[in-house]
C-alpha cells in the first residue's frame, strides 16, 4: 500500500502531462458514427421514396410509416399498432408526454396534472439527469427511490404509490440503467406490472434506451412490460420509449413511444395538432439499412466490438490498481449500456471531480445522478467510457485510478 505522499507524487506526475481527456457524457464515438455512412445515401431516386404505397416526400402519417414501426416492433417486442415513430429524440417524446399530462391529463376525464396543488415523481437513484431536468422544468416534486441490483426498491415504490395520491409518475431505465448498468429482474417487472397506485392517473415512464446495447454474448434479458401489465389490466399505466440515437446518428435518428391502444390513440390525436408528420424520409432511410431485427443485431455487434474494449480498459485498470479493495469504494461491471457507476466514501465525489479536472480529465459533475443535483452522501459518479478513443480511455483510466486512490487517502488522513 502506497503512502499518502507517494500517491500525491503519482497524481502530480499525471497532472504535469497536460492531458485533455473527456468522459463527461455517454456519446457514441466517431468510429461508431462512421459505420452509418450508408444512411447518408440510402435514398437516391424518386422511387426510393416510396414505402408501402406511401410517398414519404409528402405530408401525412403523424404516427410514422408502417415500415419504421416494424423496426421498433422488432426491437421492443411490441405490436406495431401500439407504436408511434417520431423525430430523432426520445427525450423530446418524454418531454411531450409530460407536457400533455400537465395540460390535458393522461386520459379523458382525468384532471390535468397542472391543476393539482402538488404532484410528485418517483426517481430511482442514482439515475438519469435529463429525466430529473424535465421534472424541474415543470415544477414536479421528485422523491428518491434506492436503485438496487434488482431494480428500484419495490417495497418503497409499492408503499409510496399505494398511499400518496400526489405521486403521478415514475422514471425508469429498465435495461442497463443509467448510470449503474443494472437490468431490472423478472420479479421487479412482475411487481411493476401489478402496481396498484392510489392515483388513477399514475404513469410509469419506461425509458428503454439501451434495449439492444449489449456488450457480451450473454446479454441481460428484459421481458416486455406492456404485455405483463396487460395481464393485470395496467397497460395504460406505461409509456415506453426508445430510439436509434446510439444505433445510427444521435442527431438524425428515430425515436418511438409504445403504449396501450388507448394511450396511442390519444397521443396521435394530440400530436396531430403539433405536426402533419415527422421526417418520413429519415424513417425510410433507416428502414433501408435496418430492414429487420437481424440487421440491427449485427450492427450492434460491431458497436460492441468498439465499446467493450473501452469498458474493459476502465475495469481492468480498476482491478489492477485494487480500486475495489479501497475502503468505501465500489463500482458496477455492466453487461451493456453506456456507463459505469462509481461509489466512493461519503463526501468524496466532488473532490474527485476537482482532482481529475486539475489532472486534465473531465468527468460528469458530482450530484448529476440525483434529483436537483443533490447527492446528500456526495459519493456517486457516472463514468462514461464510450466517446474517447481507446488510447485516450486507457490514459483516462490511469488518471482516474490515481485520483480515486488519492481522494481515499485524503479521507483517511482527516
Amino acid at each position: 500500500m502506497k503512502t499518502y505522499n507517494e500517491l500525491l507524487k503519482e497524481y502530480e506526475e499525471y497532472k504535469a502531462l497536460g492531458l485533455k481527456l473527456d468522459m463527461t457524457r455517454g456519446k457514441p464515438a466517431k468510429a461508431q458514427l462512421d459505420m452509418m455512412e450508408g444512411l447518408l445515401g440510402a435514398l437516391s431516386t424518386n422511387e426510393d421514396c416510396l414505402s408501402d404505397g406511401v410517398d414519404c416526400r409528402n405530408y401525412g402519417i403523424v404516427d410514422g410509416i408502417p415500415a419504421a414501426k416494424r423496426i421498433f416492433s422488432d426491437i421492443l417486442g411490441v405490436p406495431a399498432e401500439k407504436i408511434i415513430v417520431g423525430g430523432n429524440s426520445s427525450l423530446n417524446l418524454m418531454f411531450d408526454a409530460v407536457a400533455r399530462a400537465m395540460l390535458r391529463g393522461v386520459a379523458e376525464g382525468e384532471k390535468p396534472w397542472s391543476k393539482y396543488d402538488k404532484i410528485s415523481f418517483l426517481c430511482p437513484v442514482p439515475g438519469y439527469d435529463r429525466h430529473f431536468a424535465i421534472c424541474e422544468y415543470f415544477g414536479i416534486n421528485m422523491i428518491n427511490v434506492p436503485l438496487t441490483a434488482e431494480g428500484p426498491d419495490m417495497d418503497v415504490v409499492e408503499a409510496l404509490v399505494s398511499e400518496d395520491e400526489t405521486i403521478k409518475g415514475m422514471w425508469c431505465v429498465p435495461k442497463y440503467a443509467n448510470p449503474t448498468g443494472i437490468t431490472y429482474s423478472a420479479e421487479t417487472l412482475r411487481r411493476f406490472a401489478s402496481l396498484c397506485p392510489k392515483a388513477k392517473d399514475f404513469r410509469v415512464f419506461w425509458d428503454n434506451a439501451y434495449v439492444v446495447h449489449d456488450l457480451t454474448d450473454t446479454p441481460d434479458e428484459l421481458p416486455d412490460i406492456l404485455s405483463l401489465a396487460a395481464e393485470h389490466g395496467n397497460e395504460d399505466m406505461f409509456y415506453e420509449f426508445t430510439s436509434t440515437s446510439k444505433i445510427s446518428f444521435p442527431g438524425a435518428g428515430l425515436a418511438a413511444i409504445a403504449s396501450s391502444e388507448n394511450n396511442i390513440k390519444r397521443i396521435v390525436k394530440d400530436m396531430s395538432y403539433q405536426t402533419i408528420g415527422h421526417d418520413k424520409l429519415n424513417q425510410l432511410r433507416h428502414v433501408k439499412l435496418f430492414p429487420n431485427k437481424e440487421a440491427i443485431t449485427e450492427h450492434m455487434k460491431k458497436h460492441a466490438a468498439l465499446i467493450k474494449p473501452k469498458f474493459d480498459a476502465v475495469l481492468n485498470a480498476f482491478a489492477e490498481e485494487g480500486i475495489d479493495k479501497l475502503q468505501g469504494v465500489s463500482y458496477t461491471r455492466p453487461n451493456g449500456g453506456y456507463f459505469i457507476s462509481l461509489d466512493l466514501p461519503n463526501g468524496c465525489a466532488k473532490r474527485l471531480v476537482a482532482l481529475a479536472k486539475d489532472a486534465g480529465l473531465a468527468l460528469t459533475a458530482a450530484g448529476a445522478t440525483f434529483p436537483y443535483g443533490k447527492d446528500i452522501k456526495d459519493s456517486n459518479l457516472r463514468i462514461a467510457p464510450t466517446f474517447p478513443c481507446l488510447e485516450d480511455i486507457e490514459k483516462a483510466a490511469k488518471v482516474l485510478c490515481a485520483c480515486i486512490k488519492l481522494v481515499v487517502a485524503e479521507k483517511a488522513e482527516m
